[in-house]
């Protein structure tokens, strides 16, 4: 591990004890978030999606705001759900962001997780899909997606308006490929992000259920992930990161809120879109502590960024003081170099 960053599901709404009662709170708070943790040295700031729902849901002008009022973090999703999108108007954003950042983009994209709606991206007006869960349009979307960033001249011009031949979409990001990860929720989708070189982003949760640790389970992802890329004749080094539930206890407070239900915190299996699945534990302990479970996590320990979960309807202060606290007394052992030294890099294979 040498970077980390904050990853926040961005739920809001009039609950007791939120600090997020609305939608603008919300977009407002994850702004400030930004901008504390990169003062912080924090190295990414990234946001789930998900719609029909009080969380975020269409992230670019989201990222674009944090963007605009940060100099070092690295903006991103974790992640966009390809069934919702048009391909084609996600790459113009995506690669103005990725201008817009000076390349401090991380777009996480995969099929997305389970929605609250049933088949919700028909009614953004995508139909078509024989799968239940939508994967066959979201992959179908995907490559048009990677075909328009990467310059592919999609459309015949107008012989009135431009000189005849093909045209492709417009901005072109010459960076905006290399800063393209895959949320892969299992071993077998890791391999194939790894064959496609693409960047790899996995969660808190594996759809796989063998028995095994959930780290353990994470690393041979990630194992399999680097082993497909240079199979393939990928040349590069590609990003890996990781999502874990982290909370140094450092103050009344935090005992408060974490120290009961987090300490000697245990993987769980459970069922997620019909499959049995491996869910991860939440670390919750002394720095000390925590410093020797996450040293002792394989796939923390392979991976290049560590996402941090974070309670967002505490508001932004109190989750200022977590990544605060990570940060000076648990990131440092780990291996973290904080953003004023640079770019995250990924590891060559």
């Amino acid at each position: 591990m040498r970077a980390f960053g904050f990853l926040s599901f961005g739920h809001y709404g009039p609950v007791p004890g939120s600090r997020v009662r609305t939608a603008g709170d919300m977009l407002r708070q994850t702004i400030e978030l930004a901008e504390g943790a990169d003062e912080i040295g924090v190295n990414g700031a990234y946001v789930r999606v998900h719609h029909f729902a009080r969380q975020a849901a269409s992230p670019i002008p989201l990222l674009t705001a944090m963007a605009a009022r940060t100099k070092r973090i690295e903006v991103g999703t974790g992640v966009i759900d390809m069934r919702y999108e048009n391909p084609l108007y996600l790459a113009e954003e995506a690669a103005a962001l990725d201008l817009i950042s000076d390349g401090r983009l991380a777009l996480g994209v995969s099929r997305g997780s389970p929605e609250t709606a049933i088949r919700g991206y028909e009614a953004f007006g995508y139909h078509g899909s024989e799968d239940p869960r939508g994967a066959d349009i979201a992959r179908d979307k995907f490559e048009l997606f990677m075909s328009a960033i990467e310059g592919d001249a999609l459309v015949d011009s107008d012989p009135q308006m431009a000189p005849p031949g093909r045209l492709a979409i417009e901005p072109q990001s010459p960076t905006l490929r290399d800063h393209v990860w895959w949320g892969a929720g299992s071993r077998d989708t890791a391999e194939q992000t790894g064959r496609q070189g693409l960047n790899l982003m996995s969660s808190t949760l594996l759809t796989e259920a063998t028995g095994e640790p959930l780290h353990v389970l994470q690393k041979d992802q990630i194992d399999r992930f680097r082993a497909a890329y240079k199979a393939a004749g990928h040349t590069g080094a590609p990003r890996v990161s990781v999502s874990r539930s982290v909370f140094p206890i450092v103050t009344e407070q935090d005992e408060l809120y974490f120290g009961l239900r987090g300490r000697d915190g245990q993987d769980q299996v459970g069922i997620i879109d019909g499959m049995r699945s491996t869910f991860g534990k939440t670390y919750a302990d002394t720095p000390d502590k925590l410093i020797e479970q996450l040293l002792a996590d394989d796939a923390v320990m392979a991976a290049d960024t560590l996402m941090l979960t974070i309670p967002n309807q505490l508001g932004p202060e109190y989750n200022l003081h977590i990544m605060q606290a990570f940060a000076e007394h648990v990131a440092p052992a780990l291996g973290w170099k904080p953003n004023t030294e640079g770019p995250v890099v990924g590891d060559a294979v």
